[in-house]
Parts: C-alpha cells; sequence; structure tokens
C-alpha cells in the first residue's frame, strides 16, 4: 500500500476549491488532471473534456478533488485539523476559510487548546484550527467525527481500522467525562496512525443530523491485486459494496481501494484503448487489474 489519500466530493466546482486551497495552504501544488471522456456519461453525466478530477497537495497533504455531481454534500461528519504553528497564522486561516462560509466554534481559548476553532468553508468543508503542538509530522490530519447511534464507537472503530492496516498504532486517546448512560470505554477523542497515515477520530454529543457520507472517501492505492482483495474483504466486513471500487465499512465510511496499476490502462497512450479501460471501470465493483488489462488490450 502506497498512502491513503482523501478525495473530496464536488458538484462542478473542483477546479475553483483546489485552486483556492493550493493558494492559500503554504507546501501547495496542483498535480494531474483527468478529464470526462464520453464514455460512461449514463454513469457521470458530465460534457465530455470538463475536468474529472484533481490531484493536488496543501501542506504537503496529498488530496484528490472530484466533479461527481450534486448527489452528495459535505458535512460535518469529516473534518480537517489544521495544526498552527503561530497567532498569525491561525487567525489568516480562520478569517480566510470563513468567509463565504460559516463559523461552529469561534476562535477562541478552550479547555483543549489555548486557541482553536471550527468553521466551514464556501465549499462546506470543515476545518478545525488548533495551535496546540500535537508534534505530529503532518500538518493537515482528518478527523472522523461519530455521532448519534456510533456515538460509543470510537475506540472500536479505531482499533478495527489498525488490526486491518499494517504498521498502525494508536498515538494518542482521551476519554470522556462519565456520563449516565454511556459506556466507561468510550473516548472523546484519538489519534492514530494506518501504516503512517494519521487520522483523528472523536465522539459528537447529542443528536445530529448528518452522518459519514461519499463527500469525502478515503483512496486506498494498492500495490497488487492481492492487496486489493484483502482492504476490499477486510472493509466491506459490515458494510457495502459500490461501483468503481467504492465501499462503505460497518461504520458508513466511504473508501475506495484502487490498484495503481489501473492508471497505466485509463491514462494510457492510446486514447481508445484508455476509453474502454474507463468504460470497464464503470462496470465493476471490486477493482480487477485483469479486467482492466482485457479492456485495454480489446480481448
Amino acid at each position: 500500500m502506497k498512502t491513503i489519500m482523501p478525495n473530496l466530493w464536488f458538484d462542478k466546482n473542483a477546479e475553483e476549491a483546489v485552486n483556492f486551497y493550493t493558494s492559500l495552504f503554504s507546501n501547495s501544488k496542483i498535480g494531474s488532471i483527468s478529464r470526462f471522456e464520453k464514455e460512461g456519461f449514463e454513469h457521470h453525466q458530465m460534457p465530455e473534456g470538463t475536468v474529472m478530477t484533481m490531484e493536488f497537495e496543501i501542506e504537503g497533504k496529498k488530496f484528490l478533488a472530484l466533479n461527481g455531481g450534486p448527489i452528495f454534500k459535505f458535512n460535518e461528519s469529516v473534518s480537517f485539523f489544521v495544526y498552527c504553528e503561530s497567532e498569525t497564522e491561525i487567525e489568516n486561516l480562520y478569517k480566510t476559510l470563513s468567509e463565504g462560509g460559516s463559523v461552529n466554534m469561534p476562535l477562541d481559548k478552550y479547555d483543549w487548546s489555548e486557541k482553536y476553532a471550527w468553521v466551514k468553508d464556501k465549499f462546506g468543508i470543515s476545518w478545525q484550527l488548533d495551535i496546540t503542538n500535537m508534534n505530529t509530522p503532518d500538518k493537515i490530519v482528518p478527523a472522523l467525527l461519530f455521532v448519534n447511534d456510533k456515538f460509543s464507537m470510537v475506540k472500536h472503530a479505531v482499533n478495527h481500522y489498525t488490526n486491518i492496516f499494517p504498521k498502525s498504532k494508536v498515538i494518542f486517546e482521551a476519554p470522556n467525562l462519565p456520563m449516565e448512560n454511556i459506556p466507561g470505554e468510550t473516548l472523546a477523542f484519538a489519534q492514530f496512525s494506518l501504516n503512517g497515515n494519521l487520522f483523528n477520530a472523536m465522539s459528537g454529543q447529542g443528536e445530529h443530523n448528518f452522518d459519514f457520507n461519499e463527500a469525502v472517501s478515503f483512496i486506498i492505492q494498492c500495490d497488487s491485486q492481492d492487496e486489493v482483495n484483502y482492504y476490499w474483504e477486510k472493509l466491506t466486513e459490515g458494510g457495502t459494496e459500490s461501483m468503481c471500487g467504492w465501499l462503505k465499512d460497518k461504520f458508513r465510511i466511504s473508501w475506495q481501494v484502487v490498484p495503481a496499476e489501473m492508471f497505466k490502462y485509463i491514462n494510457g497512450p492510446d486514447k481508445a484503448k484508455s476509453r474502454r479501460a474507463m468504460n470497464a471501470m464503470f462496470q465493476m465493483k471490486k477493482l480487477d487489474i485483469e479486467l482492466f488489462k482485457k479492456a485495454y488490450e480489446g480481448n
């Protein structure tokens, strides 16, 4: 496995969003861009030649932006922590990210941080800005918020993921204050690493009108078909399969299990062959390298 990369599902404004983020954050750049072909129009409903995906980095963290249509909307179930190094930095991010968006928690001192804020930007993505020094190698860390029927599942989820991914570990756990009818092992917060990829997990008290959805998914880039098979089997256990390598795990968090070899077929030098490979992908649930190869070669 190479890395785990957040995928952000936009309607038609992925390019605008990527330009905004890469202009705001340091150590940022735009990578490869793919465009919709006429094949698969019945699935994607996007005009040929428009941007499909954009790879980009902010603060050295890799992301993928997808123009997937209006189906899924961002919400607070997945946010992104930004560990800021100065008051100037956190104040600038707070001001810029909240413009045209909204403020969940204003920039202030809280029990857990000298300076912290939770904002939603103009595209609907949530950011948690924190000046606390967590001594993490990553400046930007995705955060999973477990709410409603999953409120007490943070520890269970962290253990589940760290048992699946190699070279994983729990870095930090903070228990919830004792509450009536809440299991004693319920965690308020946890930070963990999946093969070197940092995640935060949090429990959200009270009733919430959102849950995990496909607006933010996590792409697992696999080195072989065996790896694809392994992660697909482990993550769909108790969850559901979807199309084009997408799945939902038992907590309803979305993942994409993708073989790296796939890209040499869908981005190959022969456009006609690549279109066949792309069209083949639209017919698959679990992605199969052999099927990509056969479609590319016309078999």
